[in-house]
């Protein structure tokens, strides 16, 4: 057999560290998808049975009356989310790693008709966590208020970050507090979001609407869904019309049940929360084991589903030809090495021992 072949054959079966995204459907999302299509005819557009039990399901888990909309992905979620918070003359504050910075094609630009992204300091010890502070933050809205600038409307928080750290219960509020004293509207992206609760072990509440956050983007395909990402509206007034905005926009499911229904599968007996510790626990057992492996350098503990670590690039280089994949130009520089809700210890293991002897001969 060629070494081609060989490395071809391991990557049918092996599993990777380069993205969430690369996990199958964890099996209770899939009961569920099942469910609804042996469910027979169904009404269109969000009007079936399984979407209003969805919703249901959402306004119990942050145990609060909200407006929730479901899109086919997280770039749609922030995009519109932010839309409707933002008229063309607005601006949004985020980091400079932020998602919808870096990686989201303008969406959120071209969806709001044009607001500007505002980009905070990138030196604090906060900022190269990938973290907003309130000093930034008010840096950026008292820079200029005069009518040639763009007006800020929205500070945007990654919960968990894009470098795999967490905001603090008293991170959001504090961020909020100073978001409210300037009228500017707090939206989280949650690509993340159940790998950032079951680090911080609170209440889905408390770091969001009670902390100040007016609208979530819940991320559930990283977390075992197949699709879709739920649109969650603490503040209801801020809604108004978005169903509008779904529909021009292309992302309105004539058959919701599908990226619906999926959703009761996770959130029945906290499948979400148990996905995402899994995830979180897999990171720690990677970063464990190649830690203190020489010429590796690990900038910080993973605090959710993510490790970065710095790797010599002869190592980078034997790890690809051996079939790993593995991103190594997001965020913060170095290699992100990423786990999924299914990633198993024998996965997490193969690899680390890999890394460690590629590192030793480079």
């Amino acid at each position: 057999m060629s070494s081609l072949t060989s490395v071809s054959s391991q990557n049918a079966t092996r599993q990777h560290f380069a993205s969430d995204n690369y996990a199958g459907v964890c099996p209770e999302a899939m009961h569920w998808f099942l469910e609804a299509n042996a469910s027979g005819h169904q009404p269109g557009y969000g009007d079936d049975e399984w979407t209003q039990r969805v919703c249901e399901h959402l306004r119990q888990l942050f145990q609060t009356d909200c407006d929730v909309y479901f899109v086919f992905n997280g770039t749609a979620a922030n995009s519109l989310a932010l839309a409707s918070l933002c008229q063309s003359y607005h601006s949004v504050i985020c980091t400079p790693v932020a998602h919808i910075e870096t990686d989201e094609c303008g969406g959120p630009e071209f969806f709001s008709n044009g607001s500007k992204l505002l980009i905070a300091e990138n030196e604090s010890g906060a900022a190269k966590l990938g973290k907003l502070t309130p000093d930034a933050v008010e840096q950026l809205v008292t820079r200029r208020a005069d009518i040639h600038y763009p007006k800020p409307k929205v500070v945007s928080l990654t919960q968990a970050t894009e470098l795999g750290t967490v905001y603090s219960v008293e991170e959001v509020r504090a961020i909020a507090a100073i978001a409210k004293r300037r009228k500017l509207k707090v939206h989280m992206d949650g690509a993340r979001f159940a790998n950032a609760v079951a680090a911080l072990g609170c209440e889905p509440a408390d770091i969001t609407w009670r902390a100040g956050v007016d609208v979530l983007c819940f991320g559930g395909t990283k977390n075992g869904l197949p699709v879709g990402e739920a649109v969650v509206f603490f503040d209801k007034t801020l809604s108004e019309d978005f169903a509008y905005r779904v529909k021009q926009s292309g992302q309105l499911a004539s058959k919701m049940r599908f990226i619906s229904a999926p959703w009761i599968g996770i959130l029945q007996d906290d499948v979400w929360l148990r996905n995402a510790r899994h995830a979180n626990a897999m990171a720690q057992r990677l970063h464990d084991a190649i830690k203190d492996q020489a010429g590796v350098r690990v900038p910080h503990s993973p605090q959710v589903n993510s490790v970065f670590a710095f790797l010599p690039q002869k190592a980078i280089h034997t790890l690809r030809e051996q079939g790993w994949k593995f991103y190594d130009f997001i965020a913060g520089g170095g290699c992100r090495l990423m786990c999924a809700w299914d990633t198993t210890p024998e996965a997490v293991d193969a690899f680390a021992a890999d890394i460690r002897r590629a590192c030793a001969a480079a």
